[in-house]
This record gives structure tokens, C-alpha cells and sequence, in this order.
């Protein structure tokens, strides 16, 4: 089942699993990790200089030989710049997320890059369809940082109706059920996000990995709705802070600078209180920290053992 997907093909991929574009914790490091372990290793941009961008690209090339991406978050003031740096290094992939990817697809796939959007709803994934994407990730709710409305369930099957190029589900996946569950839906491969942010080489600071092992089915909470921008993070001092100074109505460049470098904090510097915990809901079935190729393994072969249960239920 989890052989030869269109994903596997269009990549060069042993596993159909990426990991997820996230800010701080996608960096060369674990991203050559992901690869090296079979499957599509992330550094994510966000707000890079394109300098740093430029160096993470490079320590990348030099600790795989397999593909990886990178993940443009369009919305970031340093997309434009992290488009040009994409383009000298010749990175294979692309995924992008908050925003049309149309200026990524029109500067980088004449030169082969393989795009790949993050979407959120059916018309949105039509859309990067016709603007020429290659494949799609469609996330649910359940998925940590920035997020979208609709709930993986019924995200992917009709994401996977509407549209002919390959779907990657995301939100939610943790283990091997998640997998078979995500290919039942209709994909054909898997996002994974924050059981990575345990992994032996995610920069993620112990404090923050800790959270996450530590983390129940109700950990998480969604606060910035009334921005525009929701985000899922554990719950701690600043997601209720947060909560409190929505419902008293203040501005919105208030809320803004309140949140402004609380996840570099709690990532790099290992503020869990104060600091932005940005995880899925999945945080509830991660339970230790591995090396990148041990949870790609064990999500796949957990996986076969899961499809194995269900053919002798069916019988």
C-alpha cells in the first residue's frame, strides 16, 4: 500500500512522508535527517534573512544527497528574498504555505522545482491546481501553528475528489493508524509535524519537546481567530494571556506585538510558559524522542501492522 504512490515517484522518496515547514524547528539539521531516513526533509524560511536561508540550504546539500524542500511561508516580508535564494541553490522542492503560491510556481518551476502548496480548503487547492502545483498538502485543524477551519476527516476525501494531482494529508498524524487512516481518505502520503519537533535532531529546545511528551487529547488550545491568523499552540501562560486580551477587544497591532518572537522564545530558548508552543493536536500520542529515521520506520511498519488487523477484522 505504502509503495510506488504517485508522491513516492514524482520525489524519488523510499516513504511517502514529509515533514512539516516549521519556523525554528525546520532546519538543515533535521531536514537532512528526514531525507536521509527516506523521507522529504523541510527547512522552513519563515522570517529568515535570506543569508541564514542561503547557509541552512547549503549545511543541507552537504549532509544528504536525497531531496529535500523548502518551505516559503508567503506571507513572511523575506518570501520574495527566500524565492531568489531557492532559485540559486536549485532546491529541488517547494512548499508553501499563507498565500497564492502564484510568484513561486512562475519563478521556480521553469527551472524544475517541484511545488508543492499547503492548502486548507477545496477551492483553494483547485486553484494552486490551475496555477500549475504539482501535488498539494491539505491540512486539517488538528495541525499545529497556522491553521485552517475544516478538520483533516473531511479535508483530504474531498480535496483528493476535486482535484487530479497527488494529495499529502496533514493534521493529526502521529502513528501508524493516522497513515493507514490518511491513505483510507484518499491521499497518497502523509505530512507529519509535531512528532518531528521530538526528534533526536530537531532543534527544539528539551523544555519544549518535554510539552509535547507531556501533552493530553486537550493540551492544545487555538488563540489570534480574531486576527485572521488562528494558531495552535499548547496551553500556557501566554495562550491565555493571549485569550484574555481577544475577548477585552484589543487592536489588533496590540495582539500582534504581544505575540511577536514568543515562538523563537519557546523553541530556542526554552520559554514554555511565556513562550509560543506551537503544536497539533497529535501532541497526545507522541511519547519520546527518536532519531528522524526511527519515527519514519515505526510510523510505517506500525502502519502495515495496522492494515494487517484490519484484513483479518474484514475476513
Amino acid at each position: 500500500m505504502f509503495k510506488n504512490t504517485r508522491i513516492q515517484e514524482l520525489l524519488g522518496l523510499e516513504y511517502p512522508i514529509f515533514q512539516g515547514g516549521m519556523a525554528w524547528v525546520a532546519n538543515a539539521d533535521l531536514a537532512a535527517a528526514v531525507s536521509n531516513g527516506g523521507g522529504l526533509g523541510v527547512i522552513a524560511a519563515g522570517n529568515m534573512p535570506p543569508e541564514l536561508l542561503d547557509r541552512e540550504i547549503k549545511r543541507a546539500k552537504s549532509m544528504t544527497d536525497r531531496p529535500f524542500a523548502v518551505n516559503i511561508m508567503l506571507m513572511s516580508p523575506t518570501a520574495e528574498a527566500a524565492i531568489e535564494v531557492v532559485a540559486e541553490n536549485r532546491v529541488p522542492v517547494v512548499t508553501t504555505g499563507a498565500g497564492s503560491p502564484g510568484k513561486v510556481i512562475e519563478r521556480l518551476k521553469p527551472l524544475g522545482t517541484i511545488i508543492i502548496p499547503v492548502i486548507a480548503s477545496v477551492a483553494h487547492a483547485k486553484r494552486v491546481e490551475k496555477q500549475g502545483a504539482d501535488a498539494v498538502v491539505a491540512e486539517g485543524t488538528e495541525a499545529g501553528g497556522h491553521i485552517g477551519e475544516l478538520t483533516t476527516m473531511v479535508l483530504v476525501p474531498q480535496v483528493a475528489d476535486a482535484i487530479s494531482i497527488p494529495v499529502v494529508a496533514a493534521g493529526g498524524i502521529a502513528d501508524g493508524r493516522g497513515v493507514v487512516a490518511a491513505f483510507a481518505l484518499g491521499a497518497e502520503g502523509v505530512q507529519v509535524g509535531t512528532r518531528f519537533v521530538c526528534a533526536v535532531e530537531s532543534p527544539a529546545h528539551e523544555a519544549y519537546k518535554r510539552m509535547i511528551i507531556e501533552a493530553t487529547d486537550r493540551s492544545t488550545v487555538v488563540t489570534g481567530r480574531t486576527t485572521g491568523h488562528p494558531v495552535r499552540c499548547i496551553k500556557n501562560k501566554l495562550t491565555k494571556r493571549f485569550e484574555e486580551m481577544e475577548t477585552a477587544g484589543v487592536s489588533l497591532e496590540e495582539l500582534e506585538a504581544f505575540g511577536a518572537g514568543k515562538l523563537r522564545a519557546a523553541v530556542m530558548e526554552g520559554d514554555v510558559e511565556w513562550g509560543s508552543v506551537m503544536a497539533g493536536q497529535s501532541a497526545g500520542l507522541v511519547k519520546k524522542v527518536q532519531p528522524a529515521a526511527e519515527i519514519i520506520k515505526e510510523l510505517f511498519s506500525d502502519a502495515e501492522r495496522v492494515l494487517r488487523g484490519l484484513e483479518n477484522r474484514l475476513e
